[in-house]
């Protein structure tokens, strides 16, 4: 009858609330994660990320840094990296990180062609992240840095529900619409219990190098406005410069060849 069939459909919908969310399982070897995000793409989310896990091992140089680029379809870090090559397998099976400027990092651009393109659907690229998260032997760090995909999806969800996550950053240039992606990445991170440790207010000021006039390209305090709105943190203000965008092209990020710079 057509009500044993509703019991029974409410039974099993309850069982499968009752399960909850998967249960966390702390990446072996990694103490703290934070994620770098950002809602949109093109705001600069893979340069800072590069840049934070160096300037995390320059600031204290007795801490181990990871850095996991989890853009399946767009892998930025092995470029900014300078890193090319597939990586070695333990005798457990586990991928070594590939190495440089003391931070290791591994990324879908160590295994597959630079210029192919991966033309997956989402069980294929959840299988990717599940083995970059699990089959990787980061040894023993103290921050594991995440470049996550631009969006709130599938990707963002599995590794905020599957890691204990220390905390979120999130990246925005000041144009309005990159301010409303970057407040659904806020609102996505809050909903998955994940602290969102601040905003990085990205391409903030443009200044001409000849006479020196600053312009505000993207807009002027929409991150500021942005975090205020949602009572959170400005981490702080990143100029748009060309030396952030080259450094980072030839595979030398700022903070590592240009420290005292003031970018």
């Amino acid at each position: 009858s057509s009500s044993s069939r509703d019991d029974a459909l409410r039974d099993k919908r309850a069982q499968i609330l009752s399960r909850g969310l998967p249960k966390q399982k702390p990446i072996e070897g990694v103490k703290q994660v934070v994620v770098l995000a950002s809602g949109k793409g093109g705001v600069g989310k893979s340069t800072t990320a590069v840049n934070i896990a160096l300037a995390l091992a320059a600031n204290d140089s007795t801490k181990e840094v990871g850095l996991l680029d989890a853009d399946i379809y767009g892998p930025s870090v092995p470029k900014m990296m300078n890193l090319k090559g597939n990586p070695e397998l333990t005798p457990k099976d586990l991928m070594r990180p590939l190495k440089n400027y003391g931070i290791a990092c591994m990324s879908m651009g160590f295994l597959i062609d630079e210029t192919a393109p991966l033309v997956w659907r989402g069980l294929m690229v959840m299988s990717a992240i599940e083995k970059l998260l699990r089959q990787v032997d980061w040894g023993q760090l103290d921050y594991l840095v995440i470049d996550m995909p631009p969006g709130t999806g599938d990707v963002q969800l599995s590794v905020s529900q599957n890691i204990p996550i220390a905390g979120a950053v999130i990246i925005s240039t000041p144009q309005d619409v990159a301010l409303l992606d970057a407040r659904k990445g806020v609102e996505m991170f809050r909903k998955v219990h994940v602290p969102v440790l601040g905003l990085v207010q990205n391409m903030s000021v443009f200044q001409c190098p000849k006479c020196k006039h600053e312009t505000h390209i993207f807009g002027a305090d929409g991150v500021r406005d942005l975090a205020k709105t949602l009572g959170l943190d400005i981490l702080g203000d990143i100029p748009l410069h060309v030396n952030i965008r080259e450094t980072c092209d030839s595979g030398q990020p700022v903070v590592i060849s240009q420290p005292q710079s003031d970018a």
